[in-house]
């Protein structure tokens, strides 16, 4: 018995509104995998080039002295 025929056989044995819920998943799934298999190579070129850290020293500010310092507003939780 082929995978094809053994899915098909399970989902005549269950109810219909299972049913349903089991072909808008499949569909789901189908829409999934159009999506991601149409990913250009320049969108994985992208994605696999957006690595953690890979901004580090990009973005050097100034921080005053007193950053670290309560801030007046939040005084009355501390």
């Amino acid at each position: 018995m082929t995978l094809e025929s053994s899915i098909l056989n399970n989902i005549h044995k269950l109810p219909e509104p299972i049913q349903q819920s089991v072909l808008l998943y499949t569909e789901f799934l189908v829409s999934r995998y159009a999506k991601d298999s149409a990913m250009t190579a320049e969108d994985a070129a992208i994605q696999n080039s957006r690595l953690a850290g890979s901004m580090k020293g990009t973005f050097v500010l100034p921080l005053p002295n007193n950053f670290d310092e309560p801030l007046e507003e939040f005084e009355e939780y501390m």
